[in-house]
């Protein structure tokens, strides 16, 4: 038996998934938004980059959102993006001093 057979299927636990793609999903596009704002071209102060900031959120919760189908099982899903936030948001309070 190979590898490949021995791993489990993906399930279709769509409850969990969205549940993972939609809330932890926004909150890693909010967090790395913000860590773009502070540590992009021109920092905080650069003009007009409030709004290339804003709408660069809906993209990244989209990617995320779409890729959480990608994940073996639900409570995968919540692991992972519960421990990117974690990581997106530490490193936005760091780089804000």
């Amino acid at each position: 038996m190979n590898a490949a057979a021995k791993r489990a299927p993906i399930r279709p636990d769509w409850w969990s998934k969205t549940f993972a793609g939609a809330v932890l999903g926004a909150t890693l596009a909010f967090a790395l938004a913000g860590v773009f704002a502070w540590v992009g071209p021109g920092g905080i102060a650069a003009p007009d980059k409030s709004q290339f900031v804003m709408w660069l959120i809906a993209p990244m919760w989209l990617t995320v959102f779409g890729f959480v189908w990608l994940f073996r099982s639900g409570a995968q899903a919540l692991l992972w993006l519960g421990g990117a936030n974690l990581l997106a948001w530490g490193l936005l309070f760091w780089v804000r001093g």
